[in-house]
């Protein structure tokens, strides 16, 4: 696999064949890249929302009208949608299940290093709750790096992905449901297969040079 092709071949899709579906083997991958994205200390704070059917996408284009409705159809005609939540809040609850899970999957050989690691996560999720109160960034970082993971691991599978900023996010929320269960949305990402109607496919990618954005010490 060369990485450095798929980065420079794949690009945002602006418009999608309705008539093209994925393949659910290919979409069980990517389910399997987002759910194990690297996250900060491990805390893992986030849920992905995939929405298949027209009805379940229909409900995510309501938060694309108005000065959003130029993603309108690209949530519309996409195979499947995802909406990339964060929590919340980082509780307490949600960090001793990590711990537990963590303990189920062997990751502790000796009491020890399940101590040493619940010092260290304390350690940084106080940083953020406390010091820096920043917690609510801390966590919408990590779901940003799910996402850049769900573009990679898309593209690799020849399959076209949109990362979309442009929604209402309050409106989404609230036609979800998600606030009463903790969660927040924070991006959303259209996967599927371009249409002839999209322009941006012919264009080519556009970069600052190398020896701008690289510093070798």
């Amino acid at each position: 696999m060369n990485i450095a092709k798929i980065a420079t071949s794949r690009y945002t899709t602006k418009a999608y064949d309705p008539h093209k579906h994925i393949d659910t083997a290919l979409m069980e991958q990517l389910q399997v890249l987002m759910r194990y994205t690297p996250s900060s200390v491990n805390s893992q704070p986030w849920h992905f929302i995939i929405a298949a059917s027209d009805k379940a996408k229909a409900k995510i284009a309501r938060a694309t009208t108005g000065p959003y409705s130029g993603n309108e159809q690209k949530v519309l005609n996409a195979s499947q949608v995802v909406v990339l939540c964060s929590r919340t809040e980082l509780a307490d609850a949600h960090l001793q299940r990590v711990l537990e899970q963590e303990e189920k999957d062997g990751r502790f050989k000796t009491p020890e290093a399940k101590e040493t690691q619940i010092r260290g996560r304390s350690f940084y999720v106080n940083l953020h709750r406390n010091e820096l109160q920043d917690t609510q960034q801390w966590m919408e970082k990590q779901v940003y790096i799910a996402l850049g993971s769900l573009l990679l691991g898309a593209a690799a599978l020849d399959i076209d992905a949109t990362p979309i900023e442009g929604f209402d996010r309050a409106t989404l929320d609230d036609t979800l449901g998600l606030r009463k269960r903790g969660l927040a949305s924070v991006v959303l990402a259209a996967l599927g297969y371009r249409s002839d109607a999209d322009f941006n496919a012919a264009l080519p990618k556009s970069r600052l040079p190398a020896e701008e954005v690289f510093t070798f010490l």
